[in-house]
């Protein structure tokens, strides 16, 4: 059986920094490196514009100022057309894939859990692989077939643990969703094996990336991962109560079946939406709400909006090693997660999970 270590409970008559101090200067920190990682993205590529640059470009272009110089027609297409749709991309996907990760951490009380936990990943693959099956002329609808698979998977894995009844609400669930998962995987496989450049499409789409993204994928996604961020910062605070049990949670007069429909369905949505966007990135929704916690307590009044801020700084900087390593290839976005996400795994199982 595994256990996992609770975090040590706060002691009367303890500075009460955590709850002060330290949440503003995290919050501080946390938009001062999602700055930082945004000048980066679009600073840095096979043809560098400086922050200088760029900042003068902005001043110039707004209307009540207009003071800055404009940069060429050439460095504003590469910075306006093509770095800043891509940064900006990113700053959403990592954002939503760390809050969704802090979210089903918190509502599954599983510090393990995933964004991709109740079958999102296994939907997105299934409906992006049968439009990539239809051939040449579909890939405009890998994303909208990507997010209605998401949401097809996690609905029926929340139809599934309902329907079974009896047992705790959140293991039921689980167990639904990778029910439900390898379903939908078996039926991934069986369509891309009849088809060896559809196996091959799939493999790029699986592998994750913002290459091919532009302002349209902004517009997309905004809206989703807007509504998604407000509903799970509005539950924050509940999460916490939750931690302590449904039962318990319910005593306080804390409703956890409604608590958990709500947080789980704005956590699928901004999922699927960012599955949609930048295919199957993973470990974003792991690495950043734990290292989180190393910093800022166990509070999902910190973890959910500092995993918001830190998972878009994290994502930014991560496509812009796929882009620059091995320039001008790219390296596959979700090999560079995996690469930081991976040990980050292995220690935390190492360090925080242990048998008895």
């Amino acid at each position: 059986m595994i256990a996992l270590r609770r975090p040590r409970p706060a002691v009367a008559g303890e500075p009460a920094v955590a709850a002060t101090v330290l949440p503003g200067r995290l919050l501080v920190l946390s938009i001062v490196c999602l700055l930082a990682a945004v000048a980066a993205g679009a600073a840095v590529g096979p043809v560098a514009i400086s922050p200088g640059r760029i900042l003068s470009d902005v001043a110039a272009r707004l209307p009540l100022l207009e003071t800055g110089t404009r940069l060429s027609e050439r460095d504003a297409a590469i910075l306006w057309q093509l770095r800043m749709p891509r940064v900006l991309l990113a700053t959403l996907v990592g954002a939503m894939l760390a809050a969704s990760g802090a979210a089903y951490q918190g509502v599954f009380r599983n510090p393990l859990a995933d964004p991709y936990l109740l079958g999102a990943a296994s939907g997105a693959a299934l409906g992006a692989t049968l439009v990539i099956a239809l051939g040449p002329g579909t890939g405009g609808m890998v994303p909208p077939a990507a997010f209605a698979g998401a949401l097809l998977g996690v609905g029926l894995a929340y139809l599934l643990g309902r329907s079974a009844g009896g047992g705790s609400g959140a293991v039921t669930l689980i167990l639904a969703g990778v029910a439900v998962a390898s379903f939908l995987t078996a039926l991934q496989t069986f369509v891309q094996q009849r088809d060896q450049d559809t196996f091959r499409g799939v493999y790029r789409w699986v592998l994750g990336g913002l290459a091919t993204s532009g302002w349209r994928d902004v517009r997309l996604i905004l809206p989703y991962v807007v509504v998604s961020s407000v509903v799970l910062l509005l539950h924050r605070r509940l999460l916490d109560v939750m931690s302590v049990g449904d039962s318990e949670a319910g005593s306080l007069g804390v409703p956890a079946r409604r608590v958990r429909l709500w947080v789980i369905a704005a956590a699928t949505l901004g999922t699927a939406a960012a599955v949609a966007a930048g295919g199957l990135i993973g470990f974003v929704g792991i690495i950043v709400p734990h290292s989180v916690r190393l910093v800022a307590g166990s509070s999902y009044r910190l973890v959910l909006p500092l995993s918001l801020v830190f998972g878009a700084a994290f994502l930014v900087l991560a496509d812009l090693l796929a882009r620059t390593v091995l320039s001008p290839a790219e390296l596959p976005l979700g090999v560079v997660t995996a690469f930081f996400g991976a040990p980050f795994f292995a220690v935390l199982l190492r360090s925080g999970v242990r048998s008895r």
